[in-house]
């Protein structure tokens, strides 16, 4: 993994480390800092629950997350997708959460979090305001950051106005982006942009000029679906912009749910290094191999069974099993 001048860069969940997440670890000079620290998996891909070794996966990066949260000062929430923050109820089957793991995570931290009473869809209103009123309590340090600039010594963490969760006028709702600057140098995370696929939000990003960008891609597994083909391309025409104009882009999240995701991203990956630039995944970024256990369930079924005993767990009632770990 390489760093850049002052800021250490650390990718903690991601979809290329095998999970649904943009969980990341950033330390400066002054200040340490997990952003987004949520991690989940999708219930049902291709009429199948996640496969064991999807929840081997699950089980590490939660685990990586406990330890990267000790060290951490500040603990952000872009938004409240449970990918994106960690609940504090039971849940083994697609969180690998509980109130005591919640209470790891956020207790004694600053935590900068978007507000659940402005630009917020229903449904994260009702988890937002759940968030304030349990493992919030918890926190050293709880406010709303949307728009908000907060200052540590030589390092600044910037939060922008929401912005959409993709398209313009998402159903989806709204996110924040977080700058964290030292010494002029800038890191840009941009959590569920989508490419960005909304113009406004990809504006944003360019005039930011930071020195790297973590950027969520297009759901293009949803293509045709629930997503119109031409979001999906405004999209990838925005990144081209944002390769462009940044050294390094990590490219993951959404995009990488489809395991024909480099056919999608290559023109982009090329107009980067056109100009001397790079766009990696967090797991290259990283220095691992790309790990995409959803986009390959289907192929995990059936190169490697699960066990009867797993089996015979995914049969339990849904309640019941989010009481009781999956036997992996």
């Amino acid at each position: 993994m390489e760093n850049l001048g002052f800021i250490k860069v650390v990718p903690v969940a991601f979809e290329s480390l095998g999970v649904r997440s943009m969980c990341t670890y950033v330390e400066t000079p002054d200040i340490k800092i997990l952003l987004d620290a949520g991690v989940s998996l999708c219930p049902n891909r291709f009429n199948l629950p996640p496969h064991p070794k999807e929840y081997l996966a699950l089980k590490k990066c939660r685990a990586r997350m406990l330890e990267l949260a000790e060290k951490a000062d500040v603990v952000t929430v872009s938004h409240y997708h449970f990918d994106h923050h960690t609940p504090s109820f039971t849940d083994w089957v697609n969180h690998w959460s509980s109130a005591e793991i919640a209470e790891k995570i956020y207790s004694g931290k600053i935590v900068f979090a978007k507000s659940y009473k402005a630009n917020i869809n229903p449904s994260q209103r009702q988890r937002g305001w759940m968030f304030h009123r349990t493992v919030g309590k918890k926190a050293a340090r709880l406010e709303f950051a949307d728009s908000r600039a907060f200052k540590f010594e030589n390092t600044t963490i910037r939060f922008s106005a929401p912005v959409s969760h993709g398209e313009e006028g998402s159903g989806l709702g709204w996110v924040l982006m977080t700058t964290i600057e030292h010494k002029k140098e800038r890191v840009l995370y941009a959590p569920d942009v989508q490419g960005p696929m909304a113009d406004t939000t990809a504006v944003l990003v360019v005039r930011e000029t930071s020195r790297m960008a973590i950027i969520g891609g297009p759901p293009i597994y949803l293509a045709q679906y629930k997503v119109n083909p031409k979001n999906i391309e405004q999209a990838m025409m925005n990144l081209n912009v944002v390769a462009e104009n940044v050294p390094v882009t990590i490219l993951d999240h959404h995009i990488l749910r489809d395991e024909k995701w480099k056919q999608t991203a290559q023109p982009s990956i090329d107009k980067a290094a056109s100009v001397g630039n790079r766009i990696v995944t967090a797991a290259e970024y990283a220095g691992t191999e790309n790990t995409l256990f959803e986009a390959h369930r289907k192929a995990l079924y059936e190169a490697e069974p699960p066990s009867q005993q797993f089996i015979e767990w995914t049969k339990m009632p849904l309640e019941e099993r989010k009481r009781v770990a999956p036997p992996i």
